[in-house]
């Protein structure tokens, strides 16, 4: 693909996404923007072993954009990063096509592997302000990551993370991030789980009021029978 081709490619996706962009002329100031062109440029000198050269023009667009995308990375068509800021993308990374990232994104090892140590993302997938990925393992195709979340384990495709650890609470919903990228209203676990408790403690409470209730019956049928004997000793 020639430079201009991909650079149209790279604004169409840009203003896609993001309805803050009003004209073409203001994608050429967006950090995702510049980082890719940074990262595209750098990632074929890496493949030609040229490191030193790929690693100096990555990080003249770490410097200016706060996005860091290690020349190595692997990423497709149509990645598309929104603010940026804080984005960690490591060197055995693997994205497919049209991801999208949010600010304080990382995709990072846990330092204990060797090789392959970053995790790979399949088309589609969205992951939110904030959210770790950490260690190699895969996020299936059209998969949704919550904000904050901390992912330590694969993901199947068409899946809803949230959590810290992160943990799967909706399956096979079918919409791409492209499509739905509300990274907001997402299935709350913990809301759940203190809803449930509740629940529970209102029926706990609810049954020691009732065992409380024939406690006191029982009490008093005890004081009736020792005064009916007490007035039998005495006759």
């Amino acid at each position: 693909m020639g430079i201009i081709s991909y650079i149209k490619e790279e604004i169409q996706v840009v203003r896609e996404r993001d309805p803050a962009i009003k004209s073409n002329m203001e994608v050429l100031l967006y950090p995702s923007f510049k980082v890719i062109l940074h990262y595209r440029i750098a990632h074929k000198l890496y493949l030609k072993k040229h490191y030193f050269l790929a690693r100096w023009i990555s990080q003249r667009g770490v410097r200016k954009t706060g996005i860091e995308i290690h020349p190595g990375a692997t990423i497709g068509k149509g990645l598309f990063i929104d603010h940026g800021s804080g984005v960690i993308i490591g060197e055995t990374a693997i994205l497919g096509d049209n991801v999208t990232l949010y600010q304080g994104v990382t995709l990072g090892g846990t330092g204990k592997e060797q090789g392959k140590r970053h995790p790979t993302l399949k088309d589609n997938v969205m992951v939110s302000a904030g959210a770790k990925i950490l260690g190699s393992f895969t996020i299936g195709e059209n998969s949704k990551i919550g904000a904050g979340a901390v992912v330590l384990e694969e993901v199947p495709p068409n899946c809803t993370v949230v959590g810290v650890p992160g943990r799967i609470v909706r399956r096979d919903d079918k919409k791409v991030p492209q499509a739905d990228m509300d990274q907001v209203h997402l299935p709350d676990p913990m809301l759940n789980d203190i809803k449930e408790l509740q629940i529970a403690n209102f029926q706990l409470h609810e049954e020691l009021l009732e065992m409380e209730s024939r406690l006191k019956c029982m009490h008093c049928k005890d004081a009736k029978c020792s005064a009916k004997e007490r007035e039998y000793k005495a006759d």
